[in-house]
């Protein structure tokens, strides 16, 4: 549903505006509410509702009795807030996760087909540069894995 890597900027307020591509997506697909929170390597992840309830289910699945399963819960949820588009299809970004993901002004939200991220540029410059370089390998070693 989301694909593409579109730059924007957040404004003096903490609002970033969704990229016309993907608000056209949510528009068609009927979605009022997102999910904000931490991501991985460093950016923020963005789920429709229906998304983050089964990505909820999958991680309230996950036996509380491990260690690893309560620190990633924990870190998880605590950073995940409700969000809505207001009427210029901006969201806001709280303050503590613009510092978990290293935003300060310039973003770059990335689709990634059942998600959307929230990367800020430097962060996601350097991602794309480490791992552009690797990427016939990657897919190599997981294509064989199918």
């Amino acid at each position: 549903m989301f694909y593409g890597e579109f730059e924007h900027s957040i404004d003096t307020k903490s609002r970033a505006i969704i990229p016309a591509k993907f608000r056209e997506a949510v528009k068609d697909n009927f979605i009022d509410k997102f999910f904000l929170t931490r991501g991985l390597d460093g950016c923020l992840f963005l789920f429709t509702e229906e998304e983050w309830r089964k990505q909820e289910q999958k991680f309230k699945s996950m036996p509380f009795t491990h260690q690893e399963a309560r620190k990633f819960n924990r870190l998880y949820f605590s950073g995940a807030c409700e969000v809505v588009c207001d009427g210029q299809g901006r969201i806001l970004i709280p303050q503590y996760l613009k510092e978990f993901a290293g935003v300060e002004k310039d973003i770059v939200f990335v689709g990634v087909s059942n998600r959307i991220e929230i990367w800020s540029k430097l962060r996601w410059k350097e991602f794309y540069e480490t791992s552009r370089e690797t990427f016939e390998e990657t897919a190599e070693r997981l294509m064989d894995v199918q």
